[in-house]
């Protein structure tokens, strides 16, 4: 069995400065964010991945992140238990406003990163007559080797929702041009495709549904999220709702593939990662809610497919 997996960390920054006055912005936009909090982080994220470990026998082979701002951040995750440095970094500082960037772990004894680089989407400022851009997160690519199988491996963090959804055009943009970038992977080379992140959607949103199909509307991924979403299954909140923001899909030849073959979908959901207050049983255990200190894992559950592995 191998695990592939999905986590957006929350806010993984290295620990700020001490300000010279007290009201001075600080790198992070954290309150308080020093050594003791962010070794906790690291704690608390690896904490994460040693539970999924025992739950499931096997660490994942390749981790998707978002939300972490810059490498050293996840030089200094991977040298903690259970990654024991055993895994490689396939990182990029991107243009993004607030200096979160998508990444990638991968276990260095079963995989082989081929090829690497950024998707990087500039956007022209509505009603501001400048010549700047607004920039988002990358997406991150990777074409990796496992056990002889190419998987190109696409990683998200779509522009969240805000101010009555404007930027849904925007997540819809990107998605169309991943979209564009996957068909003729799977159409032209006939090579694996996994895409994950947070898409700020849930599967049922359009934009996620049309991703799906070619354009002769045959269907050639697979959403297995789009079941655990029907059942009420969450990854995070906003109020009172749930959502599956954090998904992972695939090319429809992991279904049925000598190497790797789809078996099922989770949110590792577990009781020791849940907030512990009463109001809010059953969420993530949060690092902030705003600007008060939790001391938690994350405002997101990370998510995980399971496959089989048949040599």
């Amino acid at each position: 069995m191998e695990l592939f997996s999905f986590y957006n960390v929350e806010n993984l920054f290295l620990p700020d400065p001490k300000p010279v006055h007290k009201l001075d912005p600080t790198r992070s936009g954290l309150r308080n964010w020093d050594e003791k909090r962010y070794n906790n982080k690291l704690f608390k994220i690896s904490h994460v991945f040693q539970l999924m470990k025992e739950d499931n026998g096997v660490m994942p082979f390749v981790i998707g992140l978002s939300e972490v701002s810059g490498r050293k951040v996840l030089e200094d995750l991977v040298e903690m238990e259970p990654f024991h440095s055993q895994y490689g970094i396939v990182h990029y500082n991107s243009m993004d406003e607030r200096k979160v960037d998508v990444a990638m772990l991968y276990d260095k004894s079963k995989v082989e990163v081929i090829d690497s680089e950024t998707i990087t989407f500039f956007f022209e400022i509505e009603n501001k007559n400048t010549g700047n851009y607004d920039t988002t997160r990358d997406v991150l690519f990777s074409k990796i080797k496992y056990k002889g199988e190419i998987i190109n491996v696409f990683i998200a963090h779509l522009p969240s929702k805000r101010e009555k959804d404007i930027n849904k055009p925007k997540r819809a943009f990107i998605l169309n041009e991943v979209r564009q970038r996957i068909m003729e992977i799977v159409d032209a080379d006939k090579e694996h495709v996994i895409l994950c992140g947070d898409f700020n959607e849930n599967p049922d949103d359009e934009n996620l549904v049309q991703i799906l199909y070619n354009n002769d509307h045959e269907k050639v991924l697979m959403n297995p999220f789009q079941q655990l979403f029907s059942t009420r299954n969450y990854s995070t909140f906003h109020y009172k709702s749930g959502l599956l923001y954090d998904q992972i899909i695939m090319s429809r030849s992991l279904l049925d593939n000598k190497t790797l073959t789809f078996q099922d979908a989770h949110i590792f959901n577990s009781e020791k990662i849940r907030s512990r207050t009463r109001n809010f049983e059953g969420r993530p255990f949060r690092t902030y809610a705003g600007t008060r200190y939790l001391g938690g894992y994350s405002d997101h559950f990370p998510v995980f497919v399971k496959f089989k592995s048949l040599q």
